[in-house]
């Protein structure tokens, strides 16, 4: 990877940028030899953004404005291309970024306790309610889905409004006793306020986290982190995803009929021909 291309991702981390913002900052990523020279109108027309836009992001990673930006990018990168044509390219270097979330999860699951404890909360709790909303939705999703073969009660909660709340009470009102909760970026206003009502109603709130510092952390009981990967337009969420497996599998665990439930869903699949293998 050229100097100028590892420059610029440093110069991009630890921001959280919206999707507009990571389409200009990917422009500058393949375009390291020739943005310290470019106009904001001019790197805006290569990122097929506003100028405005341009203006935005320079101001998000701390700038005055883009003039300040560009003033900074002369100053550390080199005014030739990298020469290196073996250089990762973005798709390639968002693979890499993952793959090095999950070896940062690894290395969190060293210490196994909190998420056997997660585990034994969620077997616990009748109904068990699962909380994902917005861009979290498809991680909740698949949890229940798998959830379902071995919990006799589960219960996906995926949309936000007031009928989010009446769910929460009702679970509660059933005898649910914990709430699994999926939270990634961007955290929407209403996932804090279910967590609120949710532990407000006494159940204990169990959640996947991009991050220990996530706004959600101060509202939840257990806190399991994996980071999502931010390398492309939309945040990748692999080690999240991971995350939810190895914590149903520590619920399995806890859950003294686990395995008799999914052998029975195993002969009642063969019975029906419900798979084509």
């Amino acid at each position: 990877m050229g100097d100028s291309v590892g420059r610029l991702q440093a110069l991009f981390e630890g921001h959280r940028l919206t999707p507009t913002q990571r389409r200009i900052a990917h422009c500058m990523v393949r375009h390291a030899a020739e943005v310290p020279f470019l106009s904001s109108v001019e790197l805006a027309e290569l990122a097929g953004v506003s100028q405005p836009s341009v203006t935005r992001f320079a101001v998000a990673l701390g700038f005055d404005g883009y003039p300040a930006l560009r003033r900074h990018l002369r100053e550390v990168a080199p005014a030739r291309p990298p020469s290196d044509e073996a250089a990762r390219n973005t798709y390639q270097q968002a693979v890499e970024a993952e793959i090095a979330n999950l070896r940062q999860l690894a290395q969190v699951l060293a210490d196994p306790e909190p998420t056997v404890r997660a585990g034994r909360l969620l077997a616990d709790s009748r109904p068990l309610p699962v909380l994902g909303l917005r861009a979290a939705a498809a991680q909740a999703h698949g949890f229940a889905y798998f959830a379902a073969k071995v919990h006799p009660d589960v219960r996906l909660l995926t949309e936000g409004g007031t009928m989010l709340a009446d769910r929460l009470e009702g679970a509660a009102r059933a005898g649910a006793s914990a709430l699994l909760c999926f939270a990634l970026p961007r955290h929407p206003r209403e996932t804090l306020d279910a967590l609120a009502r949710a532990r407000a109603a006494g159940l204990t709130v169990v959640t996947v986290a991009d991050s220990a510092f996530s706004p959600v952390a101060k509202a939840s009981d257990v806190l399991l982190p994996a980071a999502v990967g931010t390398g492309l337009v939309f945040d990748t969420d692999s080690a999240p995803m991971l995350l939810g497996r190895v914590l149903l599998e520590a619920m399995c665990d806890a859950l003294p009929d686990a395995q008799a439930r999914l052998e029975d869903f195993d002969a009642s699949a063969a019975a029906r021909g419900l798979f084509v293998e």
